[in-house]
């Protein structure tokens, strides 16, 4: 639960960053000189933020499955005959969703 809230987290301020990055681009098409170059540093500056906080967001997304996947392989190989039991029944119930079409 915690992980998903710090996911949701980097993604809202990812979001946030990228809102004002438009709004620093808006302003510098409208400006020129210093300015307009000031402005795109800056929006520079919040991209390469936004790209880092979206890259943390993917490793510990990444982390996460990897973590999931370990543990179903642990549970599969300590439980082979109630893997094939809930694989078999998962199948059952496609076939039962598909043969209704």
């Amino acid at each position: 639960m915690d992980q998903t809230v710090n996911r949701e987290k980097l993604v809202a301020d990812a979001r946030v960053v990228l809102n004002d990055v438009e709004g620093l681009l808006t302003q510098a098409a409208a400006t020129t000189g210093q300015q307009a170059q000031d402005l795109r540093d800056r929006a520079s500056l919040a991209l390469t933020r936004a790209k880092a906080k979206l890259h943390e967001a993917q490793l510990s997304v990444t982390e996460s499955a990897k973590a999931a996947a370990g543990a179903t392989d642990h549970w599969v190989h300590t439980h082979p005959w109630g893997a094939i039991g809930i694989g078999a029944g998962v199948g059952f119930l496609i076939g039962l969703l598909v043969s209704r079409r």
